[in-house]
């Protein structure tokens, strides 16, 4: 698949995939139905064994780049293999399970271009099931001083929504050695010289079936190593232990509560609900992208 040489998008979407077979069309769909279709889709396949390659390459739109990779390594590296790659003046993230609504790369870009200080922004998100219920929208903080009132603890600033400045992504690289919290260290490293902000609107909706310990324990651990080593470097001890401390005690929480099978009770407690103004928007979203939503959820990496 080739891009048209004939001028630079002006965004380009990043994608890592890993045995996304089951999720990545209706991902790869839902991007190319942009409002703004002036983009590029870079997909790094990271090492699949199924057909997710092939199902890209089935969609044989030039503004995708495909690129497959035999070794499977962090998602970190891959996504810093596709900033490299990326010719767009702006850069945003989706993931290969997750789903874009519409509007969103317009509303992020409009945003970005109102306001030259923001280096990178978040939009609303709602968690769907695999079976295509929605589940609830996650809290949003679009104010920077409301994003890093809390750096030590985290941001909340999901992954998947993101979009900013190709230069921005280009002089704050990811850490490739990480293999969990890569997002949550990249903005600890890069808050004190960075803008952020956000579009409140619900622009892209993030798939989870539930939460899972595989996944928030080491993604913990992670990010209490990265707020201690910060924390000495910055000479904010205190601030970072009291990050570390609150990490601790949700760890505690998360395995008391999925032992005893609130999963789904956790899982809603860290939402809000659902509008039904959104409700509606996600059902024709679903009719649009013609997506069996039952596959069970792949690999975003």
């Amino acid at each position: 698949m080739h891009v048209s040489s004939s001028s630079p998008p002006l965004v380009s979407v990043i994608m890592s995939m890993r045995n996304s077979a089951a999720t990545v069309g209706a991902a790869v769909r839902s991007v190319l139905a942009q409002t703004l279709p002036d983009l590029e889709l870079i997909v790094i396949d990271n090492g699949s064994s199924d057909q997710s390659s092939a199902i890209v390459e089935g969609f044989h739109d030039q503004r995708i780049r495909l690129i497959r990779e035999s070794v499977t390594t962090t998602l970190a590296a891959r996504l810093n293999q596709a900033v490299s790659l990326s010719k767009g003046e702006f850069i945003a993230r989706m993931d290969s399970d997750d789903i874009c609504f519409p509007e969103r790369l317009s509303r992020q870009v409009a945003r970005l271009r109102e306001d030259p200080r923001l280096d990178l922004i978040r939009c609303g998100v709602v968690v769907f099931t695999s079976g295509g219920e929605l589940v609830g929208e996650l809290p949003i903080g679009l104010d920077h001083g409301d994003i890093v009132a809390r750096p030590f603890v985290g941001f909340p600033f999901p992954h998947p929504t993101w979009c900013g400045r190709a230069g921005w992504f280009r002089n704050n690289p990811y850490n490739a050695e990480l293999r969990y919290a890569e997002d949550q260290d990249l903005l600890l490293r890069s808050f004190r010289h960075s803008r952020l902000g956000g579009v409140a609107d619900v622009l892209l909706a993030y798939r989870q079936d539930q939460l899972a310990l595989k996944k928030l324990l080491p993604g913990r651990a992670t990010y209490i190593g990265l707020a201690w080593r910060s924390g000495v470097a910055t000479g904010e001890v205190l601030p970072a232990l009291g990050g570390i401390a609150t990490h601790a005690a949700r760890s505690v929480l998360d395995v008391a509560t999925l032992a005893v099978g609130l999963n789904r009770q956790m899982q809603l407690s860290r939402l809000k609900l659902v509008s039904p103004a959104i409700a509606q928007e996600w059902q024709r979203l679903q009719d649009s992208l013609a997506e069996p939503f039952s596959h069970a959820a792949g690999s975003a990496g």
